[in-house]
């Protein structure tokens, strides 16, 4: 299948893009095809983030937003920042103390899911084809090197991979242009930036693992508007850092959760334990006590900032949002500048089609001139004088132009601040509160997040207590309100480059650090037949990225599974 431009991902980025693409073919009365890849079964079903939404780009996107029936309603009355010194104390910080980057005036609380329903359908009325269930495995490569679109993955295969009865094969998307805004560690922008050497200027990017449930309270403890964060325990206790936070949303609900960096040393650690314990904390279980928990969800979030971004054209396409790393860690938000990164690349390529259109139209009128049909014959030399002009480059002038550049160059120092201790807050306090920019200086955090664990024999275990099932609870009922849909019988996406190691390597090194860190219970070390073996769970997998990142050999690498497979959120 053949489009103008192909953009793999659903979510703010890509239909930001969309939307504006087919805005400017419509202004300007161009034919202009768009089709948008989305991996889950519906839209939105993938889709996990906070959210405290700015709408600074929604504003540009559609002006009159307010009026088109938008899911974002619910403004922020109460802005509170918690230091947790400890299991039962907390200290209220003080407005003034606050960085004023994370002042939520005049912003939202919204479920990013439903807004990015919301924008899927203004995509449609606009004339783009969304299609859902399909996911992209793989990229598809022109005779130059140059990617030419996208494949998808192979429908109806069995765990061994032969083809079962309903089997399907994937098929090709070809785009002059190709859009890849897969969110957080997209398999895609992974190959992508290793094949094209676009972070050789930057340094490691840096990652967080967000965990997030959704709760029913008693309405006596719900005030809307409501936003908290929090820093220090329970991570601290273990010198790792992160924070919390809890959003009080419509119809009774909160959202709560807990960011944990995954730069911690101890691989004794559990994020998912961690949040656990969070909930117990007075300042949050104040809220929860006697509620119910409705929905819950895991995703990784690319922190690191200014520094970390890689280059984000590529040869035939661009790299956009949260898969390059766009979100403003200072305000802790992404949303609103993946958005605008994603109109940004709309109009960059929107320009390169209209130029690439000139100068096929001078072309052959300049030929007509002379030889109509000897210059009918000249298609092969017409074309490849096209393809010349089909770079990207120009973006990056516009991306350096707009205030989402400015935005994040301003907050450069913010990520290796906070990766280094949250109480060097302070120099953050001084760039946004006193400076109202950074610093002349830029700090820098070079060490990879996968290279940080500390082995056992330096280490101190921990031990967590067993869940209530009133606050706390384990990981596979805690999976199972993720609505996962996943068919066992299914090649395994969860590749382990060498097999050898969790058992050999991670197991005596790092207590094979898997079993812990992922959010789903996808990896266990488990006894069968008398032998203790790594075993994968790959059917509760919750696509957060976590392993692909935190593993110490680099050995598990995350692929996607067959379209529509994976969690089924609502109202995340």
């Amino acid at each position: 299948m053949e489009f103008d431009v192909v953009i793999v991902g659903a979510g703010p980025a890509g239909l930001s893009a969309a939307c504006r693409l087919r805005q400017l073919a419509l202004e300007s009365d161009t034919e202009l095809s768009v089709c948008v890849l989305e991996k889950a079964a519906d839209i939105g079903g993938h889709i996990l983030a906070g959210t405290i939404f700015e709408t600074h780009a929604l504003d540009e996107l559609f002006p009159d937003w307010k009026n088109l029936n938008t899911p974002v309603t619910n403004t922020v009355k109460q802005d509170d920042t918690w230091l947790l010194k400890n299991a039962t104390t907390a200290r209220r910080v003080p407005s003034m103390l606050v960085p004023s980057s994370l002042d939520n005036k005049h912003n939202y609380i919204i479920s990013l899911g439903d807004l990015c329903i919301w924008l899927a359908k203004q995509a449609e009325d606009l004339g783009v084809e969304i299609f859902t269930g399909f996911a992209a495995n793989d990229l598809a490569f022109d005779n130059d090197g140059s990617v030419k679109g996208v494949i998808t993955g192979d429908m109806g295969r069995d765990k061994h991979g032969n083809e079962k009865d309903n089997f399907m094969p994937g098929m090709e998307l070809i785009g002059k242009y190709t859009l890849v805004t897969e969110g957080s560690r997209g398999h895609l922008g992974k190959q992508l930036i290793e094949k094209y050497q676009l972070d050789k200027d930057a340094d490691p990017q840096h990652y967080g693992l967000g965990i997030k449930e959704l709760w029913q309270i008693d309405p006596a403890l719900h005030h809307p508007g409501l936003v908290m964060h929090s820093i220090g325990w329970p991570l601290a206790e273990h010198g790792a850092t992160g924070g919390g936070f809890l959003y009080h949303v419509g119809k009774d609900q909160v959202y709560v959760g807990l960011i944990t960096d995954l730069n911690y040393q101890n691989p004794y650690l559990s994020p998912f334990e961690e949040f656990q314990r969070l909930k117990l904390h007075p300042s949050f279980s104040r809220y929860l006590k006697g509620g119910k928990r409705l929905a819950y969800g895991a995703r990784t979030i690319t922190k690191g900032g200014y520094n970390c971004l890689p280059k984000m054209v590529f040869p035939g396409g661009l790299l956009l949002g949260c898969d390059a790393g766009t979100l403003n860690v200072a305000k802790l938000k992404g949303t609103h500048t993946a958005m605008k990164t994603g109109m940004i690349g709309a109009e960059a390529v929107f320009a390169a089609m209209a130029l690439n259109r000139y100068k096929a139209n001078e072309k052959l009128e300049q030929e007509q001139k002379q030889d109509l049909n000897k210059a009918l014959s000249k298609d092969e030399k017409l074309n490849e004088e096209i393809d010349a002009g089909n770079s990207l480059e120009h973006f990056t002038l516009l991306y350096k132009a707009s205030w989402v550049y400015q935005e994040l160059y301003q907050s450069r120092n913010f990520a290796p601040i906070t990766h280094r201790c949250n109480a060097m807050l302070g120099v953050t306090w001084f760039e946004q509160n006193i400076l109202h920019k950074s610093l002349p200086f830029t700090l820098h955090d070079s060490k990879p997040d996968h290279s940080q664990l500390q082995k056992v024999t330096r280490s101190s275990a921990i031990t967590y207590p067993k869940p209530d099932n009133l606050l706390t609870f384990d990981r596979l009922s805690s999976v199972f309100l993720a609505n996962i849909q996943h068919d066992a019988d299914q090649p395994c996406h969860l590749k382990l480059t060498d097999p050898s190691i969790p058992m050999c390597t991670n197991l005596p090194r790092f207590a094979e650090p898997a079993q812990r860190y992922c959010p789903a219970a996808v990896y266990e070390v488990v006894m069968i037949d008398k032998e203790v073996k790594f075993q994968i769970n790959a059917e509760n997998c919750i696509h957060c990225k976590a392993c692909d990142i935190k593993d110490p050999s680099q050995n598990i690498v995350w692929t996607p599974p067959e379209g529509g497979s994976g969690p089924n959120y609502s109202g995340m």
